[in-house]
């Protein structure tokens, strides 16, 4: 995989000093999103942070897709751990609370993947909630077949199971529309202890920057038999998603997280 590291235009902001630490390739993605009022979503994110959102409306995403090519920088990706399918629940925040830099990014609530080395090192080097799970990701023609079942013990069972895919060609979302806005994001925020169990805290606070090129979505379906990952966690959606958008691959590279003050 050769890391995005050229176009940078699109970006809300420079490219971080320093270099990237991680690469990977995302693949059969699908963004599919609730809205979700603001006092209700503000419950849910740590203090620390401020919400982010699109006309006064919070929204949160459940995203399934699958990993290549993970990799440190300077090695070669490892066939037992490179390779892994993903799937994790989503907010939007804009940085830390009260502070002066205003960096619109994704928070996440859970990630749960098929891989417990991966699962290990993402909690410990990227403070991310990440759970195990036992997880397919198949092709099916344009389609996509998925399933998973975290397994993590200690925290409740969450479940996704359907199938998904595009139905129109590809596109790029211009900048001030709703999905530019889902998906255009540059950088993550996590929390430590991710598992306190409490919005208040204390907690530390981290960023991590990440790039690739402007996202190649196109229209989907979902037709979801089962989807309780994200109210395993405490995150009420209901009814079938109201944006659905999906994406082929996408390359990306990762850079070490900061703390925060």
């Amino acid at each position: 995989m050769s890391p995005p590291a050229v176009r940078t235009a699109h970006r809300p902001w420079p490219l971080p000093a320093g270099p990237w630490v991680i690469a990977q390739s995302w693949h059969d993605l699908l963004f599919a999103h609730w809205p979700i009022p603001l006092a209700e979503l503000r419950r849910l994110v740590p203090a620390c942070l401020d919400l982010d959102a699109y006309d006064g409306q919070g929204w949160i995403g459940v995203v399934p897709f699958r990993m290549s090519g993970v990799r440190p920088r300077g090695l070669p990706a490892l066939p037992w751990l490179s390779s892994f399918a993903e799937l994790n629940v989503r907010t939007y925040v804009r940085g830390v609370a009260g502070g002066d830099e205003v960096k619109p990014g994704v928070f996440f609530f859970s990630l749960d993947a098929a891989n417990p080395v991966a699962v290990a090192i993402a909690r410990a080097v990227f403070h991310l909630p990440y759970f195990r799970a036992d997880m397919v990701c198949a092709l099916e023609g344009e389609a996509v077949r998925y399933s998973s079942r975290r397994t993590h013990a200690g925290v409740a069972v969450g479940e996704l199971e359907g199938r998904y895919g595009p139905t129109g060609p590809v596109y790029q979302a211009r900048p001030g529309t709703l999905e530019h806005w889902l998906t255009e994001r540059y950088c993550l925020y996590a929390v430590s202890p991710f598992d306190r169990g409490s919005v208040e805290g204390p907690h530390r606070v981290y960023r991590s920057e990440i790039h690739h090129d402007p996202w190649p979505l196109q229209p989907a379906f979902a037709d979801l038999a089962r989807n309780s990952v994200a109210e395993s966690m405490g995150v009420p959606i209901a009814g079938p998603p109201s944006q659905l958008h999906f994406a082929r691959r996408i390359d990306v590279v990762v850079w070490p997280p900061r703390r925060l003050s």
